[in-house]
């Protein structure tokens, strides 16, 4: 029982308003092209408001104040982790929806997260929506031909961005824009044709960035040597040498060159460098095609939060938003980089065993693992988590500590393991059978199994049979996890106890849950059938017809 205060003693609370230390802090983690005042994001003056109600709540003095008041500090916490969300105790339903088109037309769900809110592009607009309400905070209107970004599948939608670029118009009249928190918009930026023909097509870039790329060199240095292509693209041989790559990031708002990165040519099997191989680059890159389909300088990129991956003809690397190549070390088409949240990053080779050099969150090297290393979907911590690293051929799952010391080393029980989620000491991770464990995170001993069979309620057979874990989320307790059949049919929720398996609430099919389309009449129920993305503590679903709050 807490203690109440006794008579004559003194408390003293220093009480911070939110918005106060918002307008404090830089918008971006190294302040660059931040406005000084950025608004503050729609959930901040609730959250002071809650976070006084819980100091008063201690003043008070209740039998339940204490808990009360550590499951409000877990809650908050959890706002600020990707995939967090306040409270995943009880069975999900509708809190509000948002009809409207999602992406520019596409089967798509592509969205960011800039401010606290979850921004999207619809009907020839930058949309934000709270994540509390659905109501939309902010608009900024889009010219002809926009492209905004990064925005990325909300399945993989991790930390916010610091700011959006929006290149819009054609040819002469392309322009670029930043959009900042709070829907704050640069002046428009004409983009310079002489620019692009010294550094590149223009690309949205993270931070705030426009990324230009470009082969650099003679055509003279390029030997094809026994490669070659048809007309269908299909390529034998190899290519001895070619052109190095320079990717170039500038200022969306002012064009000021921020980094240059160059990625050097390797010799290539003549599949990485057909014409349709990969993605083209400001529709620029596939110009120089040699015998059928062989394009020597072809490359395109995907473009995350936090990495920019390149490929093509003879270049595979990936570049962090501050301008550092990882993964030159790998062999095109013989591995990959994947970002491991706080931890960093990893460079995995496929080639024999699988192997990965792990790098710090600014580049440098810390450290090699054996097997393919796994970052956990979701965490409640801020800090660096703990790596896994699957063996499938020596059917060991072994532990590290981010720098790669070893901690632990089990048994694989079976293939294509998923590392779900770190909470408190528990590791939750799935196997390919589509059971999930809850390991000790210190010694990889077994405490619990989720064999995919539930109690069943009272609405549904509450049995998920074979389906594999598709997106996963915790609000510091609880896991919950999103299933989907084998053919990626019917999708059902699960909510476990992290620390001992027990089956929390479960919804086969992912219903109840009330229709996305506000002209369907009746309510109409149905299960979750779009993406899921934790914004600020509150769970969305995402679907390219609109999108809804669940809570």
């Amino acid at each position: 029982m807490a203690r109440g205060p006794d008579e004559g003693d003194a408390f003293v609370f220093d009480l911070v308003d939110d918005d106060v230390a918002a307008r404090d802090a830089p918008t971006s983690p190294d302040g660059a092209g931040a406005p000084a005042g950025p608004a503050p994001s729609p959930g901040r003056k609730r959250r002071a408001a809650a976070q006084v109600a819980a100091v008063l709540a201690i003043v008070l003095g209740t039998g339940l104040a204490v808990d009360d008041a550590r499951d409000h500090a877990r809650s908050e916490r959890m706002r600020d982790l990707p995939r967090g969300v306040t409270d995943v105790s009880s069975p999900l339903a509708e809190t509000w929806v948002w009809g409207g088109a999602v992406g520019r037309g596409e089967s798509t769900t592509d969205v960011a997260v800039l401010g606290g809110v979850l921004v999207l592009e619809s009907d020839g607009e930058l949309v934000a929506l709270d994540p509390a309400s659905g109501e939309e905070a902010w608009s900024v209107p889009l010219g002809r031909n926009a492209d905004c970004g990064p925005m990325v599948s909300s399945v993989r939608t991790g930390p916010g961005s610091a700011a959006l670029v929006c290149l819009q118009g054609h040819g002469a009249e392309r322009e670029a824009i930043a959009v900042r928190p709070g829907g704050e918009t640069s002046a428009p930026r004409a983009l310079d044709a002489a620019d692009a023909r010294r550094y590149g097509q223009p690309h949205v870039g993270p931070d705030g960035t426009v990324l230009r790329a470009k082969r650099v060199g003679l055509l003279s240095a390029i030997d094809v040597g026994d490669a070659g292509c048809t007309d269908v693209g299909e390529c034998t041989g190899t290519v001895e040498a070619g052109r190095d790559l320079v990717l170039r990031a500038e200022d969306a708002a002012t064009g000021a060159e921020r980094w240059t990165a160059t990625v050097p040519f390797r010799p290539a099997d003549a599949t990485q460098c057909s014409r349709t191989f990969g993605g083209s680059w400001g529709g620029s890159a596939n110009r120089l095609v040699l015998s059928g389909q062989l394009a020597p300088d072809t490359f395109g990129a995907r473009v995350g939060v936090g990495l920019v991956d390149l490929q093509g003809c003879g270049v595979q690397a990936s570049v962090t938003p501050d301008g550092v190549v990882l993964g030159t070390e790998l062999e095109p088409g013989g591995g990959g980089v994947t970002r491991l949240g706080a931890a960093g990053y990893a460079a995995t080779s496929f080639e024999g065993v699988a192997r990965a050099t792990l790098y710090a969150a600014d580049g440098r090297v810390v450290g090699e693992v054996t097997g393919y290393p796994l970052g956990p979907w979701t965490t409640d911590e801020a800090g660096p988590a703990t790596l896994l690293a699957v063996d499938e051929p020596a059917r060991r799952l072994r532990a590290y500590e981010p720098d790669g010391t070893p901690r632990w080393d089990i048994a694989l029980q079976s293939g294509g393991q998923q590392f779900l989620a770190q909470v408190g000491d528990t590791a939750v991770v799935s196997t390919g059978a589509g059971s999930v464990r809850g390991l000790d995170l210190a010694t990889g001993a077994e405490r619990w199994v989720w064999d995919g069979s539930a109690p069943a309620s009272a609405d549904d057979g509450g049995y998920f049979g074979s389906a594999q874990v598709a997106q996963a989320f915790t609000d510091g307790e609880s896991v919950l996890l999103l299933t989907e059949g084998e053919a990626g049919g019917t999708r059902g929720l699960v909510a476990l106890d992290a620390a001992s398996g027990a089956v929390v609430w479960d919804r086969a099919g992912g219903g109840p849950l009330t229709t996305l389309d506000p002209t369907a009449g009746d309510t109409v129920e149905q299960g979750v059938v779009g993406d899921l993305v934790a914004v600020d503590g509150n769970l969305l679903e995402v679907t390219p017809r609109g999108v809804r709050g669940l809570g």
